[in-house]
């Protein structure tokens, strides 16, 4: 695998930590500037609403930029918002930089993936998305719990000066290695890679990522509080638990992008079909420690892995849009991360049982698993009448 592509996820493992890292400053950014608690959480809403708006104009804005111009420019424009954000005693002027932090995430990887996908050997688009997005699940094992230890023994300040350095030695390596060739300044239309949404293999291949996303960040959101409400472990274990889902997560990404072909055959539906089981498991046995534990790194594995073979599925359907379509899977995970959670809020509100969330992940899930059945039923179906109809 290219070394820009881990370059790449060095930047996406610090912008992944700063999407996450809100939940264990929350408290302190609260306290010191005079708000709620609830408003300074909204910060965690502000961010995901940024990558979902933020992706697709991005996208679009850079496709006719040299991609070392583009990737070095989100990257300087996300130090600067972090650099603001750590200085300014203005709630309002925080949570803008919040939304602003979200869109240049968005877009830089939106070009990350086309630029990671197009750098990789023949057969290797798989690994280069998995290796990608362990950017991601790293800063779930190591970013997030990192920056609330700094948090809570520097001040939530220090985790946004921290995310901002951090981004440096990959924004030094992207002036020196990045690919200097624009993206395509002719050949780019906009409104054709638009018109690939209207493939049916798209739409499904999007819609199973949503799901899936929305089924991990349901019970995700509410890990911490089942595991201290439900299972009665103290507080100081769940930096722990959530290191362990992160854990599982980085070898299921890594796996999906060892074996996955970008395929929904035999190995998808399986474990698709084993992903609603395993949620509805969680929430049998969440009020016991030891499975609560195992059945994370479990489900981290599960719900990533085939996430990231359905961002591998995205950018192999979507290949008529090579400058959008990292901007297509990107609008579809975070749709997914911020509907589950809302999702899992009313029905636990409505039934008082924090557990209630790994239910909502097993029920989407299911959806997402009857889909992708119903894919292969039709998809047999419709071969063996071609098959009928050549014999005769």
């Amino acid at each position: 695998m290219p070394v820009f592509v881990h370059v790449l996820a060095l930047a996406v493992f610090a912008q992944g930590t700063s999407e996450f890292m809100l939940s264990g400053l929350v408290p302190g950014i609260a306290r010191e500037l005079s708000v709620p608690v609830g408003a300074a959480a909204g910060l965690t809403s502000a961010y995901a609403i940024g990558m979902i708006v933020g992706a697709p104009p991005m996208a679009a804005l850079s496709a006719r930029w040299p991609r070392r111009r583009a990737l070095a420019g989100f990257l300087v424009a996300f130090v600067a918002v972090h650099v603001v954000g750590a200085v300014t005693t203005d709630f309002a002027v925080l949570f803008a930089t919040r939304v602003l932090a979200a869109i240049v995430n968005a877009g830089f990887l939106a070009v990350a993936m086309s630029v990671a996908t197009a750098l990789a050997p023949r057969g290797g688009q798989a690994r280069a998305t998995a290796v990608l997005l362990s950017g991601v699940t790293l800063s779930c094992v190591v970013g997030v719990p990192a920056g609330a230890l700094l948090g809570e023994w520097s001040g939530w300040r220090s985790a946004f000066w921290a995310v901002a350095a951090l981004c440096l030695p990959a924004l030094a390596l992207v002036f020196r290695s990045a690919p200097v060739e624009a993206a395509g300044r002719e050949q780019v239309s906009v409104r054709r890679e638009l018109r690939t949404l209207k493939s049916p293999s798209v739409r499904l291949a999007l819609a199973l990522a949503a799901a899936v996303n929305g089924a991990t960040f349901a019970t995700f959101a509410y890990l911490a509080v089942i595991a201290t409400k439900g299972a009665g472990l103290p507080a100081g274990a769940v930096p722990g638990l959530l290191a362990a889902f992160g854990a599982g997560a980085f070898i299921g990404v890594n796996t999906a992008g060892r074996t996955a072909r970008g395929g929904l055959g035999r190995g998808m539906a399986l474990a698709l079909c084993a992903l609603p089981l395993g949620w509805a498991a969680l929430a049998l046995t969440s009020g016991r420690p030891a499975p609560l534990f195992l059945l994370s790194v479990v489900l981290g594995g599960l719900s990533f892995g085939i996430g990231s073979a359905l961002v591998n599925r995205v950018m192999q359907v979507a290949s008529d849009a090579p400058s959008l379509g990292g901007s297509f899977a990107t609008v579809t995970l975070n749709t997914g991360a911020f509907l589950g959670p809302l999702f899992a809020g009313a029905v636990t509100g409505a039934t008082g049982d924090y557990r209630a969330a790994a239910w909502v992940s097993a029920a989407l899930a299911a959806l997402a698993a009857s889909a992708v059945v119903a894919y292969a039923v039709r998809h047999r179906y419709a071969a063996s009448g071609n098959t009928r109809e050549r014999a005769r």
